[in-house]
């Protein structure tokens, strides 16, 4: 069932969203060569405890972390370490934030040094994907559309699209109705409702959109060992259009990066 929100509700949410958003700006930060994945789940643990809320991952279903972070061919759900990364590298980094009894949840893939140009026209259309698919969360519309849309352009590119992990209803749990999948039919799927709130966040693949898993019971790789990525915003519906909770601001002012791509979803 989905569970719109109200208007103080969905403040609420924004303020979770930021939290994480400002978390990832401090993140991107520190993402270089030498560091390693352990480092940065504790400079994210530490910033979101200062910001009052509560690391969102951390312990959901068992879940040992704050961040979850995944290098090159991992494609969610990787478990911090204490190996560095290396020149090359990309890595998405998942978060999750509970403020005032809402989740917050946001991804974002970077870059570590000079990577590919090919890596780099992954990671482009992929964010492209996300924002098509944004442009598609409004009243009248359904899942399928969103779906649609990302898995569309991503394929359209040569790119495997992850069929087994999807975005999802967003709220005082971490995981509500509806599930978004990134890739769908036009007109199908539920309907969306004014005051719902949602994850949408494409996870797309340099090769096959087949997918295995680690022994460590999370960790999510490739089936073919090349690289993926992983975007994702929360959004809400309001007077029938999009409008996003989080943002990827506070990631580009810390990378120097100048960008308009939210200015249509953001609140007037």
């Amino acid at each position: 069932m989905i569970i719109p929100k109200n208007s103080e509700e969905l403040e609420l949410m924004r303020e979770s969203a930021q939290v994480v958003s400002r978390t990832l700006g401090i993140i991107a930060k520190e993402i270089k060569p030498g560091v390693t994945t352990l480092q940065l789940d504790k400079i994210a643990e530490d910033y979101i405890r200062s910001e009052g809320a509560v690391p969102g991952f951390l312990g959901l279903y068992d879940f040992p972390n704050t961040l979850c972070v995944s290098p090159n061919a991992q494609v969610v759900h990787g478990i911090p370490n204490d190996k560095p990364l290396e020149e090359g590298d990309i890595i998405s980094v998942d978060c999750g934030a509970i403020k005032n009894g809402f989740y917050g949840d946001h991804a974002y893939t970077f870059e570590v040094g000079e990577v590919s140009p090919e890596i780099k026209q992954l990671l482009k259309v992929t964010k492209e994907s996300l924002y098509l698919g944004i442009r598609e969360f409004k009243l009248g519309n359904r899942v399928g559309d969103v779906g649609y849309a990302i898995q569309k352009h991503a394929e359209d590119h040569g790119y495997g699209v992850v069929r087994e992990l999807v975005g999802h209803g967003l709220g005082r749990t971490m995981h509500e109705d509806p599930e978004m999948p990134n890739y769908g039919k036009r007109g199908r799927g539920k309907k969306f409702v004014e005051g719902m709130a949602v994850a949408i966040e494409p996870m797309i693949n340099l090769g096959t959109k087949r997918i295995k898993q680690l022994r460590d019971g999370w960790t999510i790789l490739t089936a073919d060992g090349r690289v993926s990525a992983h975007f994702e915003h929360d959004v809400a519906l309001v007077d029938g259009n999009p409008q996003l909770l989080s943002t990827f601001d506070y990631i580009y002012e810390s990378l120097g990066i100048k960008s308009e791509e939210e200015n249509e979803f953001r609140k007037e």
